[in-house]
């Protein structure tokens, strides 16, 4: 008798668009469906999302792998063993327990209205910006839940009256999807039994609240009392991988366990398989560098955050992280195309860029809403410096790749001083640094941030390692995969693809000495005249 083949489901729902991507054992895609959403965007600085939109882009997409999958033959009705979910992080929403509906837009995790509430908190706070970092490892910043979810509470009169009425939710995205694909207000299972959505988030989502002790994994109290934040909206905390409920009907594969949760970085890292010391950059809408810290939070002290990395059931340990957020990667690119009409679409940068041998001299700072790790200035804004009658478009989008690779290098630079990376060195340990997300496929990108980094960067066969850590968490949680498939890459067996630096220390040194003179002119912008 034949095998049943056993398949897991990844939603992974990112800042500009929504997939459904189905896995087989072997941890290799059998069908995708992907759809954009609508960017909102009410006034400078300020980004929104419809969540009823983000629910229907997953409806439409969970549906149409389906369909691939089935016209290709493969049993993924009766084999999808579960489904995960991974999100964009810090995204924030709050909705109607009684109706469901969103009460306010999702303002997004770039938005930056919520500056003039971040300096406020700083002078009333005994330790201004760095108040809650011993307990949640987050500063006070535009970027986490907690600030969004305040200026909702103080300035949208809905939100107001729903908490006052008790009638109030609040989650990240991955608890507005997890309430709403168990049940919502009023679900029906597959069996035909009533049930209601579970109002949960995982906790390395809760982790970019700036709401969460990380060594409890609890919402913490005093944090909550200061920022006058109810905790009767509040999601509760699980792991990573455990079975939160199932899929109601209404949705595609009803019936099917949801069984693993993540935030978008901490999937990319679960997806490739890092271990403790191991380190790794996703190269999206913006860019994101996590290094593995093991079961030890390490406080930073050069701008960076500690974070939960994952943890892979309900007793499971916690492993933690050290994360360089970058604001701005490939959305810059997304801006020559669509703001400045630079390029037609975002793959022909490579071949432009590729045009030149340098940047002729020039150097961009892409600091749209200010800059993120290791800075953390809200007040810079966007510069492109050197420019001379000689510069072409080709030498400002080879300028906008570099200005990638350049941030990371700066990220890495404080995770070695911080995590004591440099002992690697010591060892005559060559650091590697793995590479995934949409822009990673840019094979000059690629090379450029080994040239500049001074190290090799591995790339992946699938560069989409944020569906697959997902879809890891629900294969564990339900006994798909193993720890020990995946942490010795025993699920996927696909060769990946190594770039090693190509020039020599002295122009490295020069060219990162030029890009810190280019990061210091976008300081102190924020205010300038219209």
């Amino acid at each position: 008798m034949e095998k049943e083949e056993a398949f897991i489901g990844s939603i992974d729902q990112g800042t500009t668009s929504t997939r459904f991507i189905i896995y087989d054992q072997s941890a290799k895609v059998v069908a995708a469906h992907q759809v954009e959403f609508t960017q909102i965007c009410p006034q400078a600085g300020w980004v929104e999302h419809d969540p009823l939109e983000i629910l229907e882009t997953v409806k439409i997409c969970m549906q149409g792998a389906r369909e691939k999958a089935k016209a290709a033959g493969r049993a993924v009705e009766t084999g999808l063993k579960a489904i995960g979910i991974t999100n964009q992080r810090e995204t924030t929403i709050v909705w109607s327990r009684s109706t469901g509906l969103p009460l306010y837009n999702a303002i997004v995790w770039m938005d930056a209205r919520t500056s003039s509430i971040c300096r406020r908190l700083e002078k009333e706070l005994q330790h201004g910006k760095n108040h809650f970092v011993e307990t949640t490892g987050l500063p006070i910043s535009t970027y986490f839940s907690a600030l969004k979810l305040m200026w909702l509470l103080e300035s949208v009169d809905a939100v107001k009256s729903a908490v006052k009425n008790g009638d109030a939710l609040f989650g990240t995205v991955d608890s507005w999807l997890i309430w709403n694909l168990t049940g919502g207000i009023k679900g029906i299972r597959k069996d035909g039994i009533e049930i209601k959505g579970s109002h949960v988030t995982d906790c390395s989502n809760a982790a970019r609240t700036m709401l969460m002790d990380l060594k409890t994994l609890d919402w913490h109290a005093s944090t909550l009392e200061i920022l006058k934040i109810p905790t009767t909206i509040l999601p509760q905390i699980i792991s990573n991988a455990e079975v939160i409920g199932e899929i109601v009907q209404g949705w595609s594969f009803a019936g099917t366990p949801l069984a693993g949760s993540l935030g978008d970085q901490h999937a990319a890292m679960l997806g490739q398989s890092c271990r403790k010391g191991e380190a790794k950059s996703t190269y999206g809408t913006g860019c994101f560098i996590l290094l593995n810290t093991g079961q030890e939070v390490i406080a930073s002290t050069n701008g960076l955050l500690s974070t939960v990395a994952f943890k892979l059931g309900p007793n499971a340990p916690t492993t933690y992280a050290l994360e360089g957020s970058i604001a701005i990667a490939g959305a810059a690119v997304q801006w020559l195309r669509d703001s400045l009409g630079v390029i037609q679409s975002a793959s022909e940068i490579e071949e432009l860029a590729k045009s030149v041998e340098n940047t002729g001299g020039v150097y961009f700072v892409p600091a749209f809403n200010g800059l993120f790790a290791p800075w953390w200035r809200d007040d810079a804004r966007g510069v492109c410096i050197g420019i001379t009658r000689y510069t072409t478009k080709a030498h400002i989008a080879r300028a906008v790749l570099e200005s990638m690779c350049f941030q990371v290098k700066e990220v890495l630079n404080a995770m070695s001083i911080d995590a004591k990376q440099d002992e690697k060195s010591q060892k005559n340990e060559e650091f590697l640094l793995r590479v995934d997300g949409g822009a990673s496929v840019n094979n000059l990108l690629m090379q450029i941030q080994a040239d500049l980094m001074g190290s090799p960067v591995l790339r992946p066969a699938d560069t989409e390692t944020t569906a697959l850590g997902a879809a890891y968490a629900a294969g564990l949680a339900t006994g798909v995969w193993t720890n020990e498939q995946i942490f010795s890459s025993g699920a996927k067996k696909e060769e990946p693809t190594v770039f090693y630096p190509k020039v020599g220390d002295e122009h490295r040194k020069k060219r990162y000495e030029s890009w810190c003179k280019a990061v210091e002119r976008t300081f102190d912008l924020a205010n300038l005249s219209s």
